[in-house]
């Protein structure tokens, strides 16, 4: 399934306000903060999908799987491979996420993964029934596969798999309000990277409102139109002192 950026958006908006009336209760007009997407309780009580975590590569690069039939994932750790049970319905989350000192530093990186395993749950869910009876033949339960393997064998999309994550962890009407709360209403400026002091206080508190890192931050933004993006050559803040 092929899908247009516009109709992804338009699935997270959907999914997200059925969501937000199953665990926030009905919306009002009364005016509230910005909300990021309780992504945990999202995975769990609204998908029903079962998260777990294990050690899924020896450098941290695999950050999260999922599966849609049970099979068996294999990983190797020091020399001595592993087989990791995964079920149908099931995340599995790298380790690295749950270890001390780690949960703070790392919480932006995993609610973003997890977002990304739950769209490609909810993008499986809406293929046809033969299509994804096909893709759940293709596994072995006395198999175990490799990363490449079964990326292989699901022929995941990655990119419609971020954006649809993105936009379900940071929905646009939230967004919206985010941006009308913290900036004003105003659009952010980034000079190559670089903001000037008022707009560095918004993106900071934007990315702690929804608890996802700066990159992804500032790509959602950009996306919405919040955030505009000029040469380093223009940079100028009145509030920078030079001694």
């Amino acid at each position: 399934m092929i899908l247009s950026h516009r109709q992804i958006e338009e699935i997270a908006v959907a999914v997200t306000k059925d969501f937000n009336e199953f665990f926030f209760g009905p919306d009002t007009e009364e005016a509230r903060l910005p909300r990021g997407t309780p992504i945990d309780q999202f995975a769990r009580d609204y998908l029903g999908l079962d998260v777990s975590f294990a050690p899924l590569s020896p450098d941290g690069s695999i950050c999260g799987l999922t599966s849609y039939a049970d099979t068996e994932y294999i990983v190797e750790m020091d020399g001595i491979q592993r087989k990791i049970p995964l079920h149908r319905n099931q995340v599995l989350m790298d380790a690295s996420f749950i270890q001390p000192f780690q949960i703070r530093k790392l919480c932006g990186k995993r609610r973003f993964t997890l977002a990304h395993e739950c769209a490609h749950q909810i993008l499986f869910q809406m293929e046809t029934d033969k299509i994804q009876e096909a893709c759940r033949r293709k596994y072995s339960a006395r198999t175990a596969y490799s990363l490449r393997e079964l990326k292989t064998r699901e022929d995941w999309n990655e990119w419609q798999a971020n954006v649809l994550g993105a936009a379900i962890l940071m929905p646009q009407r939230e967004i919206d309000l985010a941006v009308a709360y913290y900036a004003k209403g105003r659009k952010l400026i980034s000079y190559d990277g670089t903001f000037a002091y008022w707009d560095k206080v918004a993106l900071d508190r934007i990315c702690q409102q929804f608890g996802v890192s700066k990159t992804a931050a500032v790509i959602r933004l950009k996306q919405l139109g919040h955030l505009e993006t000029r040469p380093y050559s223009e940079y100028s803040d009145p509030l920078e002192v030079w001694a």
